[in-house]
């Protein structure tokens, strides 16, 4: 396994919200990005194929300037055409072994595998670099998500090479919990992209990795 792609996904895991302003966007990623964040993933299931192409393309400059990897969520496509950091798939969302193929072994790889760990052994062992288990607690952003037990990111250090993000209604009062209980990073959407201070939000998630 890849593991300097993998040892790429920890700390604060910034999921971009469905924002059409591609300036307020931008705005607030700059934001986020000053504080912490680790890594961002670029999603916005509102948009058309041209916005999202003008909002990642305007994403990765900003990306490299914090030398944070810009993953594109679902479109290998648009992973490539840009030459984005890496993609982020769901279970339908194509199959794992043939998008590693294409995008090669310099990208990273990921995917959701939501509260079922079988899902994350095949992942690993089709080329994935890191796998996403949720949600955590209810979430705003996917109301009917499956929960995931936190005592799958313990399993997963035990038996995975490779990285754990925790997804899913994760805010300052439970991020504690994911962390002890092993995840490498926590995926943020609303509890810093909605804070009123994005950069203050981001610094204090970041903040509890340092404990």
């Amino acid at each position: 396994m890849k593991k300097s792609l993998s040892s790429s996904i920890k700390g604060i895991y910034a999921v971009t919200p469905d924002i059409a302003d591609t300036d307020l966007l931008i705005k607030k990623v700059e934001a986020a990005l000053a504080g912490g964040v680790n890594v961002l993933q670029y999603r916005n299931k509102q948009a058309n194929h041209k916005l999202q192409t003008q909002q990642a393309r305007a994403l990765l400059p900003l990306c490299r300037q914090y030398n944070v990897p810009l993953i594109i969520n679902d479109s290998v496509k648009l992973c490539l055409t840009l030459d984005a950091d890496g993609v982020h798939l769901g279970a339908d969302d194509g199959n794992l072994t043939e998008v590693r193929a294409r995008l090669g072994n310099n990208k990273i790889l990921g995917a959701s595998c939501y509260n079922r760990f079988d899902l994350a052994l095949s992942a690993q062992n089709q080329g994935a670099d890191y796998v996403a288990f949720g949600a955590c607690f209810a979430s705003k952003t996917k109301p009917n998500a499956p929960v995931a037990d936190l005592s799958l990111f313990s399993q997963a250090r035990a038996q995975l090479a490779i990285s754990t993000v925790a997804i899913g209604g994760i805010n300052l009062q439970n991020a504690p919990q994911v962390i002890e209980a092993g995840a490498d990073a926590i995926a943020i959407i609303q509890a810093i992209f909605a804070a009123d201070d994005v950069k203050l939000a981001s610094q204090q998630f970041s903040d509890l990795f340092k404990c």
